[in-house]
């Protein structure tokens, strides 16, 4: 539920407590636990990342070997375009917020009103709120911005069912410059045996790097966008390569049942 200040409506946390610590102080010593834990990374940052979505502690670590590559953005960055499914609510094409700000227990950020109405141009591309209500792909990504990044605004975009060249095509309207980062959130393989499993992300993380747009459901829950992601990077000629895998089995203990966590990274050409 929405929370109303004045003019400006809030998306308050849904899963604090529950994916991430919901005590403004445990959260900041946990996000900067796991960021120092990465060593500093050679070249050029991305221009885009792939990042997994689950509990801290159980991708945390890979979410965190993501974000390591941009640290060095920190006075750069000022806007944020992040892209995940839809795990709750059915959906055609992509939803954007109508609530101004999201919130975590380390404060609010805008939402980009600039960007959001220029999507809001498009037929695939609804506000609404629901979609966001309860969905967790997007927040959990929104301590490590906040910790990570100055300030900045954010365009937060769930995706249903919905074309690749769609997805690509709202992606390269949002591009920006040097100023803007690209997000997309998503696990990988999900609830088979450990070696099952690692084998399926490998193939999984091959596609990726070969940038092949085919992704379904069962190799990544994210696949919707990381096709776009992957089939904008054709089009352009970008460079996409692995930063970090591994799964539930590797980090919580249990290999019986896993979920797969991949960090993925895409460089403009001439940039990688």
């Amino acid at each position: 539920m929405l929370r109303e200040r004045g003019n400006t409506s809030v998306r308050p946390p849904a899963v604090a407590g529950l994916f991430y610590p919901d005590d403004a102080d445990e959260l900041r010593d946990a996000v900067s636990a796991y960021l120092a834990q990465q060593s500093d990374t050679p070249g050029a940052p991305p221009k885009a990342l792939i990042v997994p979505h689950a509990g801290y502690i159980y991708s945390g670590g890979i979410a965190a070997a993501a974000y390591a590559t941009v640290a060095r953005l920190r006075h750069t960055v000022r806007r944020i375009v992040l892209i995940g499914p839809s795990h709750r609510v059915y959906l055609r094409g992509m939803a954007a917020p109508a609530a101004s700000c999201f919130a975590t227990p380390l404060g609010e950020i805008q939402v980009d009103r600039a960007l959001k109405s220029a999507l809001l141009q498009r037929n695939d591309v609804v506000e609404a709120d629901a979609p966001h209500a309860q969905e967790h792909c997007l927040e959990v990504q929104l301590p490590f911005l906040q910790m990570l990044f100055d300030e900045f605004t954010l365009l937060p975009l769930v995706l249903g069912s919905i074309a690749r060249e769609h997805v690509a095509a709202a992606l390269a309207e949002v591009w920006g410059d040097a100023a803007t980062l690209v997000l997309v959130s998503s696990d990988l393989s999900h609830y088979h045996p450990y070696e099952q499993a690692r084998q399926i992300d490998a193939v999984t993380s091959a596609s990726i790097l070969r940038r092949e747009a085919t992704l379904v459901g069962e190799q990544a829950c994210g696949s919707v966008g990381i096709n776009g992601l992957l089939h904008l990077a054709g089009q352009r000629g970008l460079v996409v390569s692995q930063i970090a895998r591994c799964n539930s089995g590797d980090t919580a203990g249990d290999r019986s049942r896993v979920v797969g966590y991949g960090a993925f990274a895409v460089h403009e050409p001439g940039h990688a």
